[in-house]
């Protein structure tokens, strides 16, 4: 386990009812902007509830941030700040509006192209506003991160960008305001947390038993309590999905251990190319990339294998191709499919996803940085 530093300033206020507490979090003075997605914040009461918390601080909106949030939309956001002289934001949604509203904190106080943060990977970030948020679709963690992803329309450019300015001040997490959420939503938020995990756990043994076993214990609770979360509005169910979605990206299991993340830029291009939900590209992309990388991720597929599916009979290579079988039918059983053909998506596109890979500088990535062009190429392959 190599050393590290962990650094996470975000203050999680977790539990029924606790959005009237954003009397107390957002400053008295604050110019505020909500920002939010389509009408269903409105319609289900959370906007209100928002408002009535935020009492007499004067109170601007900002609607419309898409599910795979667009830069030209976030521009016009950064607008209405200066226009407003807003000093405060608040993020009303899921991940989506979280990342948006990362980047607009920095994109309205930034010196230059705004667009250099998502090119640069936000590395010229040097300051970003204070914001907060209420989380309603647990999926992404970026309620406790400093990381977004942001797409250029104009260019198919789905780009991340992560930097130390960019955590929220503070995140509200109420269980209940999952209820209304549609099934294909919460489906797609046990999967995008389950594939998080998976990028900073399955790499290679790095002798960091902690955040094995951390790492190995937000699966088992995935695979165990996601589907009655999906099924259900049990309180408990909900709650739990909502924490391990929290906590699979909120640095603490990548503290000290390798990384991957190739599944995510791969499948960040095909959400850019096609509009396929993030989660739905990841479905498609882990088994395949498992299968491919098999070798160099031996040691760890065996302990998946063993731990979190309970596989301990056959060859190494059986058991190996067990545990990616059963990764795959758990998708499957969510109803996330995990083939390219199911979104009508043949061979003759796999030339236009490397392309997109290569002027991305996309071209050595996954652990050892070894994932190239060509393998790439053999992962989608096995998508298909």
């Amino acid at each position: 386990m190599k050393s590290f530093d962990y650094y996470n300033p975000t203050h999680i206020v977790f539990g029924e009812g606790r959005i009237a507490e954003l009397s107390a979090l957002v400053p008295a003075t604050a110019r505020v902007l909500i920002l939010f997605g389509g009408e269903s914040a409105r319609k289900t009461g959370t906007l209100a509830e928002v408002h009535a918390a935020l009492g007499t601080r004067e109170v601007f909106e900002f609607s419309g941030i898409e599910p795979n949030p667009s830069f030209e939309t976030l521009m016009r956001a950064v607008e209405q700040v200066k226009l407003n002289q807003v000093d405060f934001l608040l993020a009303v949604g899921g991940g989506s509006v979280i990342d948006g509203t990362k980047f607009v904190a920095a994109a309205a106080l930034i010196d230059g192209d705004p667009a250099e943060i998502l090119f640069k990977f936000g590395s010229t970030i040097r300051q970003a506003m204070p914001f907060g948020s209420v989380l309603t679709l647990p999926a992404t963690g970026s309620e406790m991160n400093n990381g977004g992803v942001v797409t250029i329309k104009a260019q198919g450019a789905k780009l991340p960008f992560m930097n130390r300015a960019l955590f929220p001040v503070f995140s509200v997490l109420d269980p209940t305001k999952t209820y209304t959420l549609p099934k294909r939503q919460l489906a797609n938020g046990v999967v995008d947390a389950f594939v998080h995990v998976m990028e900073q756990y399955l790499t290679y043994p790095a002798q960091a038993h902690v955040q094995d076993r951390f790492a190995e214990g937000l699966l088992l609770t995935l695979i165990e309590h996601g589907p009655e979360a999906i099924s259900s509005t049990d309180y408990n169910a909900r709650a739990n999905l909502m924490w391990v979605a929290t906590l699979a990206l909120n640095g603490l299991i990548g503290a000290g251990v390798p990384q991957d993340w190739a599944s995510h830029m791969i499948g960040h291009e095909l959400t850019a190319k096609y509009d396929i939900d993030h989660a739905r590209t990841l479905a498609v992309v882990l088994p395949a990339m498992l299968q491919v990388r098999r070798q160099s991720k031996r040691g760890k597929l065996l302990q998946y294998a063993e731990r979190v599916w309970h596989i301990s009979i056959g060859s190494e290579d059986e058991r190996i191709d067990a545990a990616i079988a059963k990764t795959r039918a758990f998708f499957e059983s969510l109803e996330l499919p995990t083939r390219l053909s199911a979104y009508d998506i043949g061979a003759d596109a796999v030339p236009a996803i490397i392309a997109q890979l290569k002027a991305h500088g996309m071209v050595a990535i996954g652990e050892h940085k070894d994932v190239t062009l060509d393998v790439s190429q053999r992962v989608l392959e096995a998508c298909l």
